[in-house]
């Protein structure tokens, strides 16, 4: 049996919304997996009523009480929040939920974990040092090298840099750090897709990829280097590539190399939004998220489209039942 935790995220934004119709989806597998959300009693009951979808769950104090597929609840944090209306507490709350889902998939008590939408400013404001799940993730597992990646069926795109200012971008863009992440991805591609030579498209910084040095110089003395080394290495990449037509060509490679999150994810977003899946590669367990914020504009209004979330609860489902096949 297959077991997924499901942190809850923010409680005031579309998580509860979006994970109660997941969950009762038809669209999700239920044979042989056991789904453990880490949230809020209250709030997921009082979503159920509210949309009227009968979501049963069994409320357990502990992973031993699992003994079958189903949906199980651990009640971390009991508390009423207002949907649209985040807070210090609502921070606090999604901060509870994702700490407790990552120490058991950390203990191996489960496979992995569905982490739902945080907002960057309440968690921080709750006293949460990180500006995200995905430094953190890779912090507590000590993991050095990691990729944040949104993966769909047209397109995959990995990021060099993530939650940054685009003032700071340059300075993070480094040889060193363009050779370790575009090696984790050629090897997580491989693992996790089953890709045997990974075709890896890699973007330049600036516009055109400084046409020759004349708009910058990153791409000749950082990434071209990089990209040099790699090949050397037998991993096939292709790059620096110019940002603003690379993406046409999304039909030709396996997955494109960013240089900053919205260089990638803007024209990932375009061709899938609501269905591509965040992954974080490198990690020593699978983490799979949906590809969207905290929605608080439509929070409470049955307006949420689970679909990301669905999308994210197989791709999760999927890598684990190939992880444990592997490991037999």
């Amino acid at each position: 049996m297959v077991k997924v935790g499901i942190s809850l995220g923010d409680p005031s934004g579309i998580s509860p919304e979006i994970l109660v119709k997941a969950l009762t989806s038809k669209k999700i597998p239920k044979k042989d997996v056991a789904y453990i959300v880490y949230g809020s009693k209250n709030t997921i009951l009082k979503t159920s009523k509210d949309l009227n979808i009968n979501l049963k769950f069994d409320v357990i104090n502990s992973l031993e009480e699992i003994k079958k597929s189903g949906f199980y609840l651990l009640n971390l944090y009991d508390k009423d929040f207002q949907p649209g209306k985040p807070s210090k507490e609502s921070g606090k709350a999604s901060v509870i939920f994702l700490e407790n889902a990552v120490k058991d998939v950390l203990n191996k008590k489960t496979d992995g974990i569905v982490t739902l939408p945080i907002s960057k400013k309440w968690i921080m404001e709750s006293g949460f040092k990180y500006a995200g799940h995905t430094d953190y993730l890779a912090d507590v597992s000590n993991t050095k090298d990691y990729v944040m990646a949104l993966v769909c069926k047209k397109m995959k795109v990995g990021l060099i840099t993530t939650h940054i200012p685009i003032k700071d971008v340059p300075s993070k863009i480094t040889k060193d750090s363009i050779i370790s992440k575009i090696k984790v991805i050629d090897r997580e591609l491989k693992e996790k897709f089953d890709i045997k030579n990974p075709s890896i498209a890699v973007v330049g910084l600036n516009p055109h990829a400084s046409d020759g040095g004349n708009i910058g110089n990153e791409e000749i003395e950082i990434i071209t280097p990089a990209l040099n080394q790699l090949k050397e290495e037998g991993i096939n990449v292709v790059g620096p590539l110019s940002a603003d037509t690379a993406f046409n060509r999304y039909k030709d490679f396996d997955i494109f190399v960013a240089m900053y999150h919205d260089q990638g994810l803007i024209p990932l977003k375009l061709l899938c939004f609501r269905k591509a899946v965040n992954i974080t590669l490198g990690l020593p367990f699978i983490r799979t998220s949906p590809d969207h914020g905290t929605g608080y504009d439509i929070a409470g209004k049955n307006l949420a489209d689970p679909s990301s979330l669905i999308e994210s609860i197989n791709t999760a489902v999927l890598l684990i039942k190939k992880r444990k096949k592997e490991r037999l």
